[in-house]
């Protein structure tokens, strides 16, 4: 234990901060061709070589001319010119312009000598000349009768008009839009400097991570990486090129030897995982004995194992595990570097203003990024709720929408107070209806209809509190809420009495079993006198309930209490999350019966056993009932939720 490395002394984030800043990530510059500049930065400033245009120009289609032949010409007085020939874009002038003569022209035609304005054509009309010897002698045959007054330059664009030889045409920091593309175009620049994107190598430790795509194993603990994956579109977003390595174990060579490679081709180095306080987290040992290492562990939640260090070459972060907190952590401290190396800004739109829609108590005496989901009030304001499923959660990371500091000495965020939301990403928009529940299949094909809902399956216990609480547009609930307090820790039913039905359906429930029954389950009693291994629900589930209201009927009927016929399920308190689950560990071979839906059953071809009918309802938060994505959901529910019940075996309406 004596090697064990503790956070003893854990850094202030604005310690943390600048210790990254004192990271040089800068790349080197890169020659790039204009073709592929968009988005990037100039590394230098760039001047003009030549005049944009580089010749005098008509910006408009009409007649070239001496100003001074217009002169007192009006709709009532015209003057009538000599027409004497043509230019037209792109062709060098073969005639010249003399007193009392004019010659046709092109936008953007280079003006012919001895014209010093054009007058656009919807103020002229062309006249037959009436001199019988002009057209016998091959000369022009036709005038031209100008009803305005001009004064040179008129309709001219001179030359350098638009950018000057010498001039300083762009700056170094410029990113390149359409707009700077098409000025460095005029200017004849086919390769541009720019700032280099940073380089960030990215390695995910842990012996238990595998990449998605190959072979996982349950029984081992294995999970798929997400880290390398989110990290790595994290830092193309902020500007850099992520570079992924191979994953690296808890080996030390393995892991020296993966960091080493990276130092030497990567601006920055990133690694996650490997960095909390633990025997076999070894990666600081490798940053001590190869650089120098910074900081270990930083006063902030989540993300308190966070390592800053630097090698001969590069930089070194080492982030939290949980994807949560690694993502966190990457767009707190990270990001704001890569962007600066790269020499791009801050998104104006990155951070929105926002109310909390709920109360939310905090005392740890450290800083808190609160994961934070938005939804809209009835009349368009942002509202702001915790998303907080621990840091292990991955499904926090599109629950969440952007992220809210919470400083130290805060006790508290009141409901309704005002917060500053960091957006993860400048798109990120609040969904158009947001739900919280049961999961049910027939919803779940229902939000398929609707323009970028949000929809939480937490259980119908959780769906009614939250309702309550005023934070979803709707809420999904199943089943009667009548339950025994030494089987449910005497949680109290949640009053939905007050929320607006919008549609209700019912839907089959019962006994998920292998194929062809091998067991012979017949019912519920089954279950409570063999030895039977049974899977169920959570407890926020409300089919759960449903199936705990259904053995304290059979404890009624046999005489005996609730508790007694639940103490004799095997497995009764083994419960997994989505309505799906215990039926997919039934076929797996975990378990011989499970609880579960009809539609689960036949869909996953496994047996079923009925044990009834429950109510499913979709109930209106009242307040939100105006909102536009109310209104869709109540148009999907009228309109398709019939057709959606009918796909389904054990549904109907």
């Amino acid at each position: 234990m004596s090697d064990r490395k503790e956070f003893r002394d854990l850094a202030e984030p604005d310690a943390a901060r600048e210790a990254i800043a004192s990271l040089d990530l800068t790349p080197e510059t890169e020659r790039i061709s204009l073709e592929d500049a968009r988005g990037r930065v100039l590394a230098e400033r760039l001047d003009a070589d030549r005049d944009v245009p580089g010749f005098d120009r008509a910006s408009m289609d009409g007649y070239a001319v001496q100003a001074r032949d217009t002169f007192g010409a009006d709709e009532a007085d015209p003057v009538i010119l000599d027409l004497v020939g043509e230019v037209h874009a792109g062709v060098e002038p073969t005639v010249e312009v003399g007193e009392g003569q004019a010659v046709e022209i092109s936008t953007g035609a280079v003006m012919p000598p001895g014209a010093d304005a054009v007058v656009m054509v919807e103020r002229t009309d062309e006249h037959e000349s009436p001199r019988d010897s002009e057209r016998a002698s091959g000369e022009a045959a036709n005038r031209v009768e100008i009803r305005t007054s001009l004064a040179p330059g008129d309709h001219v664009m001179l030359a350098g008009a638009d950018v000057s030889a010498g001039q300083r045409a762009l700056g170094p920091g410029t990113r390149l839009t359409a707009r700077e593309i098409g000025l460095l175009s005029a200017l004849g620049v086919d390769e541009v400097p720019v700032r280099g994107k940073p380089k960030v190598g990215i390695i995910s430790t842990g012996d238990e991570l595998v990449r998605p795509g190959n072979p996982l194993s349950d029984q081992s603990g294995q999970i798929y990486d997400v880290n390398s994956y989110t990290i790595a579109t994290a830092v193309e977003e902020a500007g850099g090129e992520p570079i992924l390595y191979p994953h690296a174990g808890d080996d030390y060579d393995e892991m020296e030897r993966l960091l080493l490679e990276a130092e030497e081709e990567c601006d920055l180095v990133l690694s996650s995982g490997s960095t909390s306080a633990s025997a076999v987290d070894v990666i600081y040992r490798v940053i001590e004995s190869q650089g120098e290492l910074l900081l270990h562990g930083v006063a902030v939640k989540p993300g308190k194992p966070m390592l800053i260090g630097r090698f001969p070459d590069s930089a070194y972060v080492g982030l939290p595990g949980y994807p949560v907190s690694a993502l966190t952590i990457f767009r707190t401290f990270v990001a704001p570097a890569i962007r600066n190396a790269a020499g791009l800004s801050e998104p104006a739109t990155a951070t929105i203003e926002a109310r909390m829609a709920v109360e939310e108590r905090y005392g740890e005496g450290r800083m808190r990024l609160m994961p934070t989901g938005l939804v809209e009030d009835e009349n368009g304001r942002v509202l702001a709720y915790p998303v907080d499923k621990g840091s292990g959660a991955t499904t926090s990371l599109v629950e969440a929408d952007g992220v809210v500091t919470v400083e130290p000495d805060t006790a508290y965020l009141a409901e309704g107070e005002s917060v500053e939301v960091r957006l993860f990403s400048p798109d990120v928009r609040p969904p158009s209806v947001f739900g919280v529940g049961e999961d049910d299949p027939a919803l779940s094909r229902l939000l398929d209809k609707l323009d970028s809902p949000r929809y939480l399956a937490l259980g119908s216990r959780e769906g009614l509190r939250r309702l309550r609480n005023g934070v979803p547009d709707f809420a999904v609930a199943t089943g009667d809420e009548r339950r025994s307090s030494s089987d449910e820790k005497s949680k109290t039913p949640t009053d939905a009495s007050e929320d607006t039905e919008l549609a209700s359906y019912s839907r089959e429930w019962g006994v998920v079993v292998p194929t062809g029954n091998p067991e012979k389950i017949e019912g519920l009693a089954d279950l409570v006198e063999r030895d039977l291994t049974f899977i169920n629900r959570g407890t926020d589930s409300g089919l759960r309930t449903t199936l705990g209201n259904a053995v304290a009927d059979l404890a009624e009927e046999r005489g005996t209490t609730r508790h007694e016929l639940v103490e004799s399920i095997s497995g009764f308190e083994m419960t997994v999350k989505a309505h799906e689950s215990p039926a997919r560990k039934v076929a797996a071979g975990f378990a011989d019966a499970g609880l579960g839906l009809r539609s689960t059953a036949e869909k996953l071809d496994l047996g079923f056993v009925p044990l009834g009918e429950e109510r499913v309802r979709v109930l209106a938060n009242p307040a939100r009932e105006r909102k536009d994505g109310m209104a869709e959901l109540r148009t999907a529910l009228d309109s398709e939720l019939v057709g959606v019940l009918g796909d389904l075996p054990g549904v109907r309406p």
